[in-house]
């Protein structure tokens, strides 16, 4: 009997042994800019329809409390590639065009654990985490870049569209360079005989409301100063189109499985300049036809995915860099146009803010024959996503660094209806999330960013939300809660001095 039972254990160990581990998902990470809570019709939204993204959320996860780790762009694009909060690092504020690369590439980074395991690792679009070492020389080789964090192709927007160089760079040059005609970047002054948009207002085909004035690229003016590149510099109308088909060029190379693409829009940051195809698709003018040509771009991965007949192992993953805002530096008609359509939905704040419509923002998790569709309240971070990812790819995660992001996979494939025990949000001041709590430090800032018309949840005086009962943050419980005042400020302080607290 007990041979027997021997025999029958050992057989079963070999047969497991034999048996093909599973393939591990192809990861999609759809990286939108200045998408808001109640922007996608998906999270309720009215004046636009966005049927790709509504189709990805009703096949998987739709988050209502998802974030981002800051309330601005490069931030939370630090913490999305490190797992790690960028207060943690000097010099990761939202960075000028000619900034140097902010992620050391000695450090681990969620494309690095991706290739390192096997994947074939690309990022398409939008980038902003800086490049080079320090002065960029944009007619030679750049680097480090994404290459050295992880990523073997990278087709990039350098920074925004509102910033110089106004040019894609592939795998760290500048394409489409006449070496004749050399491209010269600076933030402190602009080039003598170069007209920009403050001088020459009659130039523009669409005018700042605010900065936005320097040089003059396609008709509208920008955020620094830029000479030659004629031929390199991109036509913003084209831009959707441009890294799209990038995109698509990268899933469909055959036999080059598993794969992880990072894509990520310039929409709907400004300047928003869709296509002319996508005018009058809302009412609410380029901003809206923005996020109409945004949910374009998704359906278009999502047709390249289902024509290879990639989706039932294909991890797709759609979020935002932080909240919205409606006039960054413009005059597109966003104000004008609004109508009854709310950005933030029913959160406070936006782009900038400590408020929750700061760093809420739309997730949505899908894969097809794995994750069950449905609706989840957990608490969960993009600084997550490098040890979820590891693990939903079967791989070993980064040891004790970085030391604040978690692996929540369960979370993200919709298994945990909890997530996170507390989270930090970055803006003016710092936040800390434990549970429906939300505890705002006390800071000295403006109250209102007067040139967005953005409340910034800056108050001297400690700030505290119940969001189960008070989603819009409207009654500060400060005052009558002063001993969890007490102790969230002390845990939010011992997170910044410690890292994360290990469960």
């Amino acid at each position: 009997m007990l041979r027997r039972q021997f025999l029958s254990s050992t057989a079963g160990a070999l047969l497991a042994a034999q048996a093909p581990k599973p393939p591990r998902p192809n990861i999609v990470l759809l990286y939108a800019d200045d998408i808001g809570y109640g922007d996608l019709s998906c999270y309720g939204a009215q004046t636009v329809k966005t049927p790709n993204l509504d189709r990805l959320a009703r096949g998987g996860v739709r988050f209502t409390d998802a974030h981002t780790s800051a309330a601005t762009c490069t931030p939370s694009r630090y913490s999305l590639f490190t797992g790690e909060y960028a207060f943690r690092k000097k010099g990761t504020g939202v960075l000028p065009g000619d900034a140097k690369m902010i992620i050391d590439p000695s450090q681990p980074t969620l494309p690095r654990t991706l290739r390192e395991g096997g994947y074939r690792t690309g990022a398409v679009g939008k980038w902003h985490l800086g490049l080079g070492n320090g002065k960029v020389d944009w007619n030679q080789l750049i680097q480090p870049g994404p290459r050295e964090i992880g990523f073997e192709y990278s087709f990039l927007i350098p920074a925004t569209g509102d910033r110089t160089p106004c040019v894609y760079v592939e795998n760290g040059r500048v394409v489409g360079l006449d070496p004749l005609d050399p491209i010269q970047v600076r933030y402190d002054a602009p080039f003598p005989d170069e007209p920009t948009g403050k001088a020459n207002p009659s130039m523009l085909k669409m005018k700042p409301s605010h900065g936005h004035d320097m040089t003059i690229v396609n008709g509208i003016s920008r955020i620094g100063y830029m000479k030659g590149g004629a031929a390199a510099r991109w036509k913003d109308e084209d831009m959707a189109d441009v890294i799209t088909q990038k995109a698509v060029a990268f899933l469909e190379q055959p036999g080059q499985e598993p794969f992880f693409l990072y894509f990520g829009t310039q929409d709907i940051h400004v300047p928003r300049v869709p296509h002319p195809r996508f005018a009058n698709k809302t009412t609410m003018g380029p901003r809206g036809n923005a996020i109409a040509q945004l949910d374009w771009c998704v359906g278009e991965i999502l047709r390249t995915l289902e024509r290879r007949r990639l989706l039932e192992n294909t991890l797709i993953v759609f979020t935002s860099d932080n909240g919205p805002v409606v006039d960054d530096g413009y005059q597109d008609e966003a104000v004008e146009k609004l109508g009854s359509h709310k950005p933030t939905g029913p959160l406070r704040g936006g782009k900038y803010s400590n408020f929750e419509g700061g760093t809420r923002v739309p997730l949505i998790v899908n894969w097809k024959g794995h994750v069950k569709p449905a609706t989840s309240a957990a608490l969960v971070s993009q600084v997550d996503f490098l040890r979820s990812f590891a693990r939903v790819a079967g791989l070993a995660a980064p040891g004790s660094t970085p030391p604040d992001g978690e692996d929540q996979s369960r979370a993200l494939l919709g298994q945990d209806p909890v997530g996170r025990e507390f989270l930090v949000e970055q803006a003016g001041s710092r936040s800390l999330r434990q549970g429906a709590w939300k505890y705002i430090r006390p800071s000295a800032g403006a109250k209102i960013n007067k040139l967005t018309n953005t409340e910034l949840g800056n108050d001297p005086a400690p700030q505290l939300y119940d969001l189960a009962k008070d989603l819009g943050e409207t009654r500060n419980l400060a005052a009558a809660e002063t001993a969890r005042v007490v102790a969230m400020e002390a845990m939010l302080q011992k997170i910044e001095a410690a890292g994360t607290i290990n469960r």
